[in-house]
């Protein structure tokens, strides 16, 4: 589409920018900075500073027949994405965008123990913060339903990239959770989620949902001492589980602790999609800086 904003425009949003920019559209981003919307006009984008807490101090924006990616993370705290909510509340004083992508998480999804999820699967999120991303997604589908504008979901996994790794976790040795003990979790490489993102607004059906992985499950554990191999920086120690609950922060063990395999063969047939790093075994290399461990 011609028009793109990008409400959030942070680490995935960038590289979407520069997918949409790259196709000739015009792009619009929201970002709370002053500073990071002027790094943006830099790189040729039109930039505007906006909270999203406050619906009357939102930009005018012409959004006739755009296309609105949502990246803003909920704020902390509760069960509802007031963020959200609030943006979408402000979309109605304006005209309708042709469609919006929001960028969900698997979060959604309950507690599993390691069995497959698909879209098909019910949404009950056990976690706070899972339920504010299901709080949004039901937001943004009523709006679209009412308004008649097309909402495609993306329920995404854990991100990884060249800048996304975890290396203050490695470079702290903080525990994790033991091999035997870590059931799978879920990753997608950055550069293919924003090609993903693009398919959604180009191929995807209001309403529908798609799963987000690179459909090669691995366990935390795993993943973490793949990633201090490619770091070339020391693996970190390994804990219990009940050794777990007493020394990870309560977000990191509701990371470690939940456990499912994401399919992802919607994503792949219905979107067209063709990972370019289908492993973290293609991933990481290319996610690592050349003078990393050095």
């Amino acid at each position: 589409m011609h028009n793109v904003l990008i409400a959030g425009c942070g680490y995935i949003g960038e590289l979407v920018a520069r997918l949409c920019q790259e196709a000739g559209s015009r792009v619009t981003c929201l970002v709370r900075s002053p500073e990071h919307a002027g790094k943006l006009k830099e790189a040729g984008y039109s930039a505007l500073v906006c909270g999203l807490d406050d619906a009357a101090a939102f930009p005018v924006v012409d959004l006739a027949d755009s296309c609105i990616y949502y990246f803003v993370p909920p704020p902390g705290g509760g069960i509802v994405d007031s963020r959200a909510r609030t943006f979408i509340a402000s979309l109605l004083a304006s005209q309708k965008p042709a469609r919006i992508v929001y960028m969900s998480a698997t979060s959604v999804y309950a507690e599993v123990n390691g069995s497959r999820v698909t879209e098909a699967t019910p949404a009950e999120p056990m976690s706070a913060m899972g339920k504010r991303r299901r709080d949004a997604e039901q937001a943004f589908l009523h709006y679209g339903e009412a308004n008649g504008v097309a909402v495609v979901i993306l329920r995404v996994s854990g991100i990884y990239g060249p800048g996304r790794l975890p290396l203050m976790q490695i470079s702290q040795g903080q525990p994790l959770l033991r091999e035997e003990e870590s059931g799978p979790s879920n990753r997608i490489h950055a550069v293919d989620l924003a090609h993903i993102c693009l398919a959604a607004a180009e191929k995807g059906r209001g309403g529908e949902i798609f799963n987000v992985s690179d459909g090669h499950p691995s366990s935390m554990t795993t993943y973490f001492n793949a990633c201090a191999d490619a770091l070339r920086m020391p693996r970190q120690p390994q804990v219990s589980l009940d050794e777990a609950r007493q020394v990870m922060s309560p977000l990191m063990f509701s990371y470690v602790s939940e456990s499912r395999i994401v399919e992802n063969r919607a994503m792949l047939k219905r979107l067209q999609i063709t990972l370019r790093y289908p492993t973290i075994s293609e991933g990481l290399p290319a996610s690592v800086p050349p003078s990393a461990g050095l």
